[in-house]
């Protein structure tokens, strides 16, 4: 999706330019507050540019540098600026997550939790994978590699109840087209907590969760090298570079991302390859073009858990701490009883020799920028992607108390899909009745076509629970589905400031959605009831306030909407199945405080979110109506450098989720918790760094998942876990290498204290459990020049 950033008026360019002086001049925190704006300013960006928002007035109490290139009236070639990292507070507030809001708002000024990890934290925090990202945000729980790496639980809601972005734009349900994502060519990953249809369209019930590539930057060139190495003999290579070229008005930004992840389980691997780059081509004062690419490639030697095994054939094997409950197996029906994770399992991987899980994938977005007139600013951006996906598994293990061997069961599917779209923003600031407004008028439409080959027949075997023979996949029969799908719609979002501290915040999205599905069998004639058709017109939106009381501390409070398909995906949507959408509500309010000269930051949120015509997945692959899904938390957050040597952080998030009128013939589920949702998620860390001439830090973080299930029948519970990172790095002076401006070297050991837990467990396939991975060595090396 295109980004909204308002353009910046001519006194403010000349200002910025005064101020980049003093910057140079002052030291940190010693610069004179400014006069407040009453909208952020905004730069001519490529879609979906996550940047730093420059403080403003009386947020501006530390140290800043003037990002535009020329005051607006100058007429003589502009220099190349040194780029500089604006001012990150504690928390990233003043980030501006363009997936939250096309108002160009920061995320101190956005009426709604919104998370932005930058990715100097990334590197910080060791995060290679977007799961690792995910596991770091306030309540967010994810699948790992080599287990589920694109599974993502939010506030109560998992899988395709959250959109997955890539710049913005949304490519399908997240359960089915999300991939393992090294974090190398990332800028920042954004979240978006509760109903979110406003930015993001249909799926987005629990939220949104974004994923920036880095953009160019404006200036001298700079490049960077990362390499790293682990205890699993996993390795990451990545080599950037940006900056402005001999071209005037030119600006570029490359990279390229190269890993091999091997899991803790037998035969377990994931390989990456990440080649994205982008154009930035200033034309004139009002108008700029811009060009971006990115492939990704990834192959894996796929994991698909643990099976669930009876303690009492278990007997000095069995184990304690990861699973507990009495269990009935969905897949061959015998009753396990009370049931543990077998030790002589941990490492072993049940999948046939000939296992593969590949995808390919394609992005090529460009728009431009044009300044129509002082205060109105068109942007439009032009996309289209395409991906090839094969999955070809053995993806069932199940224990069989009858014969206590592993019974097994084969799965293939392939997706071949494309995607075309356009995104088009109106942004107009206007002054009425003497109160400053922006209103940003979007208009976007895409066409996809989703081709869908999956096996016909599902051949199976069973293999003793220890040292199982590998085997082979087997005989192969396809099938065919497909879904094309057209989206349009016409959003409509506003910013009025009644006072220079208290705002108010809406928007309303009107969208069509058209779906064609078709279904054939393995001989190629059309399945009973196909092709079908049907379309849906949801009205979505938000409401809200952010009220700086005093400066550095804002109230909000928002009400949200949002809507997705009934029954699993709408790829996957059957005319059997109920064929209109759910609708979610959200009422929440919540705090966001910087303070003690921008060293301190917390945030606290406070929600009710309520899902009406919910299908689920009821212990199984059957979908049952579950009537409604509710979900109740609170979340709060804390950052604070107290001196400088010391960086303390710390977050907690609890969440009631639970089905109400889940009834079903022979049953009922109501008032159980929807699977993969901990009450309780917490983190916290400290750091503390000695400024010797080799600079060097020491770090420990630690993560809290309370207990789950992996069901919606809530028989088989996954305990609680608590695991601890440490790492300590140096940083090598210049004088030792000469070409190098920065060099770090990082030793990080990953969950030392070797726990053995449960990560996740599939709905879908409730008798095994994906199991985290053990403790980890890794050493790291990071050049900037």
């Amino acid at each position: 999706m295109s980004p909204v950033r308002i353009v910046r008026p001519r006194a403010f360019l000349l200002a910025s330019a005064a101020l980049t002086s003093l910057a140079a001049l002052d030291p940190p925190g010693a610069l004179a507050q400014q006069a407040r704006e009453p909208l952020p300013p905004v730069e001519v960006t490529p879609a979906q540019s996550r940047k730093q928002a420059r403080p403003a007035g009386r947020e501006a109490q530390g140290p800043r540098r003037a990002a535009a290139r020329r005051p607006a009236a100058a007429s003589v070639a502009p220099k190349p600026v040194v780029p500089t990292a604006a001012a990150q507070t504690p928390l990233n507030t003043n980030a501006v997550a363009e997936s939250a809001s096309r108002l160009g708002l920061t995320v101190r000024e956005t009426p709604a939790t919104v998370e932005v990890i930058s990715a100097a934290t990334m590197r910080e925090q060791g995060y290679r994978t977007v799961s690792d990202v995910a596991q770091g945000a306030v309540g967010v729980t994810a699948g790992d590699n080599p287990a589920e790496p694109s599974a993502f639980s939010m506030r109560g809601f998992t899988n395709s109840q959250i959109n997955t972005l890539y710049n913005g734009i949304k490519i399908g349900p997240q359960n089915m087209t999300s991939r393992i994502t090294d974090t190398a060519n990332l800028e920042a990953v954004e979240f978006l907590k509760g109903p979110a249809s406003l930015m993001s369209g249909e799926g987005a019930a629990g939220g949104a969760i974004n994923f920036v590539t880095k953009q160019p930057h404006t200036g001298p060139i700079r490049n960077e090298a990362d390499f790293s190495w682990d205890s699993l003999n996993s390795f990451r290579a990545h080599y950037g570079s940006g900056g402005s070229t001999n071209v005037q008005g030119l600006d570029y930004r490359f990279d390229v991302s190269r890993s091999s992840l091997n899991g803790f389980a037998d035969d377990t691997n994931t390989k990456t390859l990440d080649v994205s780059g982008q154009l930035n081509y200033r034309i004139s004062d009002s108008l700029k073009v811009w060009g971006a690419i990115e492939y990704r490639e990834d192959r894996s030697k796929a994991y698909w858990g643990a099976p669930l095994v009876p303690i009492a054939f278990s007997g000095s094997h069995a184990t304690t701490g990861i699973v507990s409950g009495n269990y009935i197996s969905n897949y061959n029906k015998t009753n396990l009883g009370a049931v543990t994770i077998d030790d002589r399992t941990f490492n072993t991987n049940y999948n046939v020799l000939d296992n593969r899980n590949v995808a390919q994938e394609v992005w090529l977005r460009g728009g431009f920028e044009l300044k129509l007139a002082p205060d109105l600013t068109l942007k439009s951006q032009a996309y289209g992607y395409g991906a090839e996906r094969t999955w070809f598994n053995n993806e069932v293990e199940a224990f069989n108390s009858g014969t206590n061997m592993v019974d097994r069961e084969r799965f293939y599917v392939a997706h071949s899909q494309r995607l075309v779209g356009n995104v088009t923003d109106l942004i107009w600031d206007a002054n009425i009745a003497g109160l400053d407004n922006r209103l940003v008028t979007t208009l976007s439409s895409s066409y996809l076509d989703f081709v869908r080959p999956g096996a016909a027949n599902f051949p199976g075997d069973s293999v003793p629970l220890v040292d199982p023979p590998r085997g082979y996949y087997g005989l192969l029969t396809i099938q065919q589905q497909t879904a094309r799908i057209d989206n349009e719609a016409l959003s409509f979002e506003d910013r009025l400031k009644l006072t220079r501290s208290f705002a108010l915040v809406g928007g309303l999205r009107v969208e069509h959605i058209g779906l064609d599905r078709n279904s054939t069998d393995k001989f190629g004639l059309e399945k009973a009831n196909f092709p079908f058709s049907q379309s849906w017109a949801p009205t979505t939106g938000r409401i809200g306030y952010t009220w700086e009381a005093v400066p550095g501390l804002t109230f909000f409070s928002q009400y949200a909407t949002g809507a997705d398909i009934a029954a699993n995906n709408i790829f996957l949507l059957n005319p059997t199945d109920p064929l209109n959408l759910t609708t979610a509500r959200t009422y929440e309010t919540g705090v966001k405080h910087l303070f003690w000269d921008n060293r301190a930051e917390w945030s606290f949120s406070a929600y009710d979110i309520l899902r009406k015509n919910v299908y689920a997945a009821a212990g199984g692959m059957q979908l049952k109506l579950a009537g409604r899904q509710e979900s109740k938390g609170v979340e709060l957050a804390a950052s604070v450098r107290p001196i400088e040597p010391l960086r303390l952080w710390g977050n907690i998030a609890y969440v009631d989720a639970r089905y109400a009128d889940y009834n079903f013939v022979g049953g009922s589920f109501s008032g159980n918790t929807p699977p993969n949702v901990p009450r309780v998620v917490a983190n916290a860390g400290a750091s503390y760094r000695f400024f010797t001439p080799w600079a060097v830090e020491f770090g420990i973080t630690g993560r809290h998942v309370g207990d789950r299930y992996n069901t919606d029948a809530n028989t088989v519970t996954l305990k609680a876990y608590t695991v601890a990172d440490v790492y300590a790095f140096v940083d090598i002076p210049k004088t030792v290498f000469n070409a190098v401006d920065q060099a770090r070297l990082t030793f990080r050991v990953r969950n030392i204290a070797d726990k053995h837990y449960a990560i996740w467990g599939d709905p879908f396939y409730p008798d095994q459990i994906l199991l985290g991975a053990p403790r980890t060595y890794e050493l790291s090396a990071a050049f900037k020049w």
